[in-house]
């Protein structure tokens, strides 16, 4: 049995870092009801091709294990059938701007009045109080504004974009908040409003910077180096577009380094060591006299490697169409009798309806056809 096993949590979050977080959930055993609609689809159900992929790459990550119903917000009718489906949560999970549950009558006092013990995550920019609040925000921003891109990238170069990485990030931190709400429940009876502001995330995340501005230093990017490794970075390999992370620690390393590579150990003469050689060729030479390096895999390399598949976070998903593709599985696991994981693909919209309205929610066919033909469940 999973460890969230008998949790259920109605998904009102959109995009990626709230359904990172409801996707780890749903993967440790929670039951997960994602609401959409046809006339408000989640935006990364829609082809990636900047990603190379024409279809919804990042959906198909992030909403695997879920199920899928349609709810128009925008009429009474679904805010009753939203609070209906609350109402049998012990979780709703949302990332819309702050104040846009509240104005939609689904804020948290309207929740609690449904479900007593309710917990709410809210993910949003700055967070739901204080004079940002107001402001929306993709990962990009979380990152600069956060501070965390100002500190990552090359000394002489710009910042660096903060992407994927930050959503998930931010989706983490979330999960980690609610199994916190979860266990106070546990323990008082009392629901929760989880807060959740992605910027601070970032700036939780470079709290050393932090430290050492407030101390009057001047924090600034450092490209591939790190503070006492030398040496330390990604240096070419040979082929198009290879490369192998190399970092040593002790002389005794910056010894085994020189021995094998039979020169200084400045960047240039490394690279020129490690260009006339296959990536994982010389990372296994530099293992072997005990230098820590691994060749930068490629995403295909991962998706193919014997150790990830033989513990499960390389999975097989089946799709609604039938095909079977690759899936990342949740970087964790339990003892024996609690496996985690994917146990099934992305839901088309409105795939489980059947199963939420009808044995969730006690809804017959004609009182689900009555809510369809006035466009509620739509």
């Amino acid at each position: 049995m999973k460890p969230l096993h008998g949790i259920r949590i109605a998904d009102f979050t959109v995009h990626n870092a709230g359904p990172f977080c409801t996707n780890l959930l749903s993967q440790l055993g929670a039951e997960v009801v994602k609401v959409e609609s046809a006339m408000r689809p989640d935006a990364f159900r829609k082809p990636h091709p900047v990603y190379g992929r024409e279809g919804p790459a990042t959906f198909d990550q992030v909403a695997s294990t879920k199920l899928s119903v349609r709810i128009n917000l925008k009429k009474p009718e679904g805010i009753a059938l939203a609070k209906r489906l609350v109402a049998v949560s012990d979780i709703a999970a949302e990332s819309f701007r702050a104040g846009v549950l509240e104005r939609l009558g689904l804020g948290f006092e309207a929740l609690k009045a449904v479900k007593r013990d309710i917990i709410l995550l809210s993910v949003s920019s700055c967070g739901q109080v204080g004079p940002d609040s107001h402001f929306a925000g993709y990962a990009p921003l979380f990152g600069a504004w956060g501070g965390l891109s100002d500190l990552t990238g090359f000394e002489d170069g710009p910042p660096v974009e903060m992407r994927h990485v930050m959503d998930h990030t931010v989706g983490m931190h979330s999960a980690v908040a609610v199994m916190a709400a979860l266990h106070r429940r546990r323990a008082t009876g009392t629901g929760a409003h989880v807060d959740v502001a992605a910027r601070e995330v970032a700036s939780a995340l470079c709290g050393e910077a932090l430290l050492l501005a407030a101390a009057g230093g001047a924090p600034r990017r450092m490209g591939n180096r790190a503070e006492g490794l030398e040496p330390h970075g990604v240096f070419p390999a040979a082929g198009e577009d290879r490369w192998i992370s190399i970092a040593v620690r002790s002389d005794a390393e910056r010894q085994a380094l020189r021995t094998v590579i039979g020169t200084d150990l400045s960047d240039t003469a490394i690279s020129a060591w490690t260009a006339q050689r296959d990536a994982n060729q010389a990372a296994a030479e530099l293992q072997a006299v005990g230098v820590a390096a691994h060749a930068s895999w490629t995403t295909p390399e991962i998706a193919d490697d014997p150790h990830l598949r033989a513990r499960g976070t390389i999975t097989e998903v089946n799709e609604p169409d039938g095909k079977v593709r690759a899936a990342v599985a949740v970087p964790m696991r339990l003892s024996k009798g609690s496996e985690v994981g994917i146990h099934r693909g992305t839901p088309e919209l409105g795939q489980d309806e059947g199963y939420v309205y009808g044995e969730l929610l006690g809804l017959d066919c004609k009182a689900r056809a009555a809510l369809e033909e006035a466009e509620v469940i739509y």
